[in-house]
Order: C-alpha cells, then structure tokens, then sequence
C-alpha cells in the first residue's frame, strides 16, 4: 500500500507557487492595461510590462525570503528555549509533554509512559512538535519559498508581456483581461486541486479581486489620457 497524501505537505510551496503566479498575472496585466488606457503607442505597454515582470519578480522573491527566513528565526529561538529548559528542569519538561497526551484522551499513566518513550528517543523534536507546532512538513524554508515565488511569478507575468507584444494594438485591454481572466481561472483550478478546496470557489474568488484590479488600474490609464489631453 502507497503513502497517504496529505495536502499539508504541500501547503509551503503551494501557497508561495501560487500566490507568485496569481500576482505575475495580475500586477503585470494591470500595469499594461493602465499604460494602455493612457497611450496612443504600443512601446509604452510593452516597456511598462517588462519592467513589472523584472521588478516584480525580484520584489516576490526578496519579500518571500525575509519573511519566511524571519519565522526561521522566530522558530530557531524557541528551539534554542525549549532546548535549554530541558537541560536545566528534565522533570517539568517531561510532566508538561505528558500533559498534552492526556489532553489528547490518553489516561494518566500511558500518557507519562508516551512521554517518557519520546524522551528517551528525541525530546527535543517530541516537545517541537507538540509544544511549537515545529515538524519537516511545516517547518519554514526561506530559500525554496523564495524560488518558487520569483519562479512563478515570471511564469505568469510572461503572458501580459506577450499580448502587450502581439496583441492588435486597438483592442490590447480587451486582449488584456481575457487572456489574464482565463489563466487566473487557471491558476484557481490548479490551487484548488493540489490544495483539496472547492474548484468554483477558487475560480469566483480570483476573478472577481482580478476584474476589479485591473478595472481600476484601467480607470486610472483612463484618467491620466484625459487630464494630459485635458
């Protein structure tokens, strides 16, 4: 029989994969259609796309990095913590760990015999896990959420880059939105199948935010047109 599959194990990854793709289409998509909404030429759109793509996939990445690489830290002194209280009070430490089987529904007894086995093997990581909430699944990894971000982000801000480049100049908005609506919906669907979550939530809730941000950033395109030819 195979290993089970849990959607936890991939929620680090999923979520910053996600989150940078989600936001390479949209951010990007948004920047060209605000430039468009205010140009009469295509090079605008395209320098404006381009420098949203760079920007923002060097901005992702670094943002990601510092954040998780601080719940590292976060996570490296309460381990440092735990660690020292249980070189210097074993015994409280052992009632305490004890403490959480019985809470789990195990007797007194069997709950201090599960104690005292786990200490015995690695006290340190039974006391991370039930203490902290710290095991390999869930334990923060700076440098891959930072790839994955960076990485994801340029995959999705390729696509407004692309119709900034090919597509007819007159009808670029329109080409805009359809294009990043169908791969944000996209995006919903492969979120909510690796995550387990409902397929048509996951789609409503990103095209709805995603109409929204571009619809701004193309009423402000639109405003700036006006007050310059004003």
């Amino acid at each position: 029989m195979g290993a089970e599959k849990h959607y936890i194990n991939r929620s680090g990854w999923l979520r910053a994969a996600v989150l940078g793709a989600n936001d390479g289409i949209l951010s990007t998509t948004s920047i060209a259609i605000g430039v468009a909404a205010a140009s009469d030429i295509r090079n605008p759109i395209i320098l404006a796309a381009l420098a949203g793509l760079v920007a923002g996939a060097l901005s992702m990445a670094a943002g990601e990095y510092v954040s998780v690489s601080s719940q590292v830290d976060i996570e490296t002194a309460d381990l440092k913590r735990e660690k020292r209280e249980l070189d210097t009070m074993p015994n409280i430490e052992l009632k305490e760990l004890a403490k959480f089987y019985k809470l789990r529904g195990l007797d007194g007894d069997l709950a201090m015999k599960v104690a005292i086995q786990l200490t015995e093997h690695n006290a340190l990581d039974a006391h991370a896990k039930e203490e902290l909430g710290i095991n390999e699944i869930t334990q923060a990894k700076p440098m891959h959420a930072a790839l994955a971000s960076g990485i994801s982000f340029i995959s999705g801000g390729l696509l407004p880059l692309l119709v900034s480049l090919f597509a007819p100049f007159n009808q670029m908005i329109i080409y805009q939105y359809s294009f990043s609506i169908a791969f944000l919906a996209l995006c919903g669907v492969i979120a909510a199948k690796a995550g387990g979550s409902s397929i048509a939530k996951g789609i409503i809730r990103i095209c709805f935010w995603g109409t929204i941000a571009m619809g701004m950033s193309a009423l402000v395109g639109y405003l700036f047109r006006v007050k310059i030819g004003g």
